[in-house]
């Protein structure tokens, strides 16, 4: 179970999607929205992303630390050596979503993740190239849930092999790792990214 942080100041003004959860809130005050060029954590927040799949995003955030253990730290180059034991295993274990399309279509994407590092392709400026290393801000009113950019990175990643990434998952997933700027136009994060 993911430790409850310190809970953040309940008297800043926030996007309303984040609620009165302190881990929400702590997720949305440090991480959300908070541009990530690190490869291995986009991929391992595009995986998490595909497990919210049909489900709430705090449901995923509450078994993050859970996923990190079972998906080995989601170090690409060990998850990709995962067979069917391991998937037998993922099946098994309470920490995680249990759907065997998804844990499967994880350790797909460690190979496809591999598969692009060792062709020389960085991942993070493959996923970055689409915004052209910019940060899209939206305009904090309207709250689009697919783009046709995000249209265009899910075409993408599905013709390499990704599974899991249809173009809302794709815009929740550029939301996460701030390629899209989308707090809310009276949020405190949106006057300190704008910095």
């Amino acid at each position: 179970m993911t430790p409850v942080p310190t809970p953040p100041a309940t008297d800043l003004p926030r996007c309303t999607w984040c609620g009165t959860d302190a881990l929400y809130r702590h997720y949305h005050d440090t991480e959300w929205g908070v541009p990530q060029h690190d490869a291995r954590m986009l991929w391992e927040m595009l995986m998490l992303e595909g497990f919210q799949a049909g489900l709430s995003w705090i449901t995923i955030l509450r078994k993050r630390e859970g996923f990190r253990r079972a998906f080995a730290g989601f170090d690409p180059q060990q998850v990709a050596r995962f067979g069917a034991a391991d998937v037998e295993r993922l099946m098994a274990d309470p920490g995680i979503v249990r759907a065997r399309a998804k844990i499967e279509a994880t350790i797909a994407g460690a190979r496809i993740y591999n598969a692009m590092q060792s062709a020389g392709e960085d991942f993070a400026a493959y996923c970055w190239a689409f915004s052209g290393g910019q940060v899209l801000r939206g305009d904090g009113v309207h709250f689009a849930t697919s783009t046709p950019l995000s249209e265009a990175i899910s075409k993408d990643l599905k013709k390499r092999g990704f599974k899991f990434v249809g173009p809302t998952i794709v815009y929740a997933w550029m939301q996460a790792i701030g390629m899209v700027d989308d707090h809310a136009a009276h949020c405190f994060r949106r006057a300190q990214q704008a910095r």
